[in-house]
């Protein structure tokens, strides 16, 4: 759970960096191409080819296409119809996407897991904002094509790492982020513009950042740290993201909120996680017994 909650606050600045500095200003398939690129960098020195079992390779390459690459492409351009508060508020679906997709690959419903989801969006929910714009119904579907995405990525590498526990994560890793370097490179190539590359040191530099941090360690944080809890736990994780980056928008940016309303969607959320552990505890004491 430390892993998630280090990284929640990591990403919570990454939302407004996107939305203040570069929406709009640099091409949003370089961006992605970017910042793919750098993470990739990070992991590649780690990489065991020889060590790696090729059917691995080939399942951690599509997941971080998928996590990774169609995510990053769906998410950048939201920016394009929406506030960062908009993104942020139609992440909401993350969680139900999860636990739907860990509960269809295992052929059940599982009932604590989608409680727990809900009341983590009904949390998210309760953070309301005014003026959306007229592009607001094309970003929410753009968001949700990311959530699908992020969703997906999460509950494939927490099941696949699952069957694999005896290797060290960072050594193979890389592998996700080639997968997800290939589809950026053939986006960037195919729909990218040019004229809109990075024109300042802030452009420049953020793009560093969000690749080198946000992405190169944040993304293997992320992933190792699902492995660790149980889906309701992560489900609710992803929502955590929501009032954090709010909270960084509005300290920082000066962006204007219900600050009422924010804290109390917080409340609700982690309300949520309490439960979640409480339940988890319940069944380990189950087993035990």
């Amino acid at each position: 759970m430390t892993y998630l909650f280090v990284i929640t606050i990591l990403w919570a600045f990454s939302f407004s960096l996107i939305g203040v500095y570069l929406a709009g200003q640099v091409d949003a398939w370089f961006s992605v191409f970017m910042r793919v690129a750098l993470a990739m960098c990070v992991f590649l020195p780690f990489l065991k080819f020889r060590a790696v079992p090729g059917g691995l390779a080939l399942k951690l390459m599509a997941i971080g296409a998928i996590q990774l690459g169609l995510m990053y492409s769906f998410y950048y351009h939201s920016f394009l119809y929406l506030t960062v508060p908009e993104v942020l508020l139609f992440t909401v679906m993350t969680p139900i996407f999860v636990t739907l997709l860990n509960d269809a690959l295992d052929r059940r419903f599982n009932a604590r897991f989608f409680i727990v989801s809900v009341i983590a969006i009904l949390g998210a929910v309760a953070i309301r904002y005014d003026g959306i714009n007229s592009g607001f119904l094309t970003g929410f579907f753009i968001v949700q094509g990311a959530n699908v995405c992020f969703a997906s990525g999460q509950v494939l590498y927490k099941r696949l790492m699952a069957h694999h526990a005896d290797i060290p994560q960072h050594t193979v890793f890389g592998y996700f982020f080639i997968g997800a370097f290939m589809v950026a490179a053939i986006c960037f190539v195919a729909f990218g513009d040019m004229s809109k590359l990075p024109t300042t040191p802030i452009q420049w530099g953020i793009l560093t950042y969000l690749g080198v941090v946000a992405s190169g360690i944040g993304y293997f944080a992320w992933d190792k740290g699902a492995t660790q809890v149980n889906v309701g736990s992560l489900a609710v994780m992803n929502n955590l993201l929501i009032p954090a980056g709010i909270i960084v928008n509005v300290v920082i940016w000066n962006r204007d909120a219900d600050i009422l309303r924010l804290s109390i969607g917080a409340g609700i959320i982690l309300l949520a996680l309490i439960i979640n552990e409480r339940f988890a505890d319940q069944s380990r004491k189950a087993i035990q017994s």
